[in-house]
């Protein structure tokens, strides 16, 4: 009976981030790598509230309004979460 391993995985080698990444330069030494994030245009729609993204930014205002006031959670939206969320699983 043969016993083999599951991967051809044979040898390791180390990655070498700061020759695939940009570095920063301090006092004219290299630094460690940078790192750099792009966001979509529609992320920043949505950061932005922008009005094509369906977002409506004064509901959410005042939605966050009411959270931060102690007035958005009652008892009648509490059941009619609990309704909706007993349709979904039952």
């Amino acid at each position: 009976m043969q016993i083999r391993r599951t991967s051809n995985v044979q040898n390791t080698n180390a990655a070498n981030l700061s020759a695939r990444n940009k570095t920063a330069s301090v006092n004219g030494q290299n630094a460690a790598p940078v790192d750099q994030l792009d966001f979509s245009a529609e992320a920043h729609a949505i950061s932005q509230g922008d009005a094509t993204s369906g977002i409506r930014m004064e509901r959410v205002n005042e939605l966050r309004a009411e959270i931060a006031s102690g007035q958005y959670e009652t008892a009648e939206k509490l059941d009619a979460a609990v309704s909706r969320m007993l349709d979904e699983i039952g």
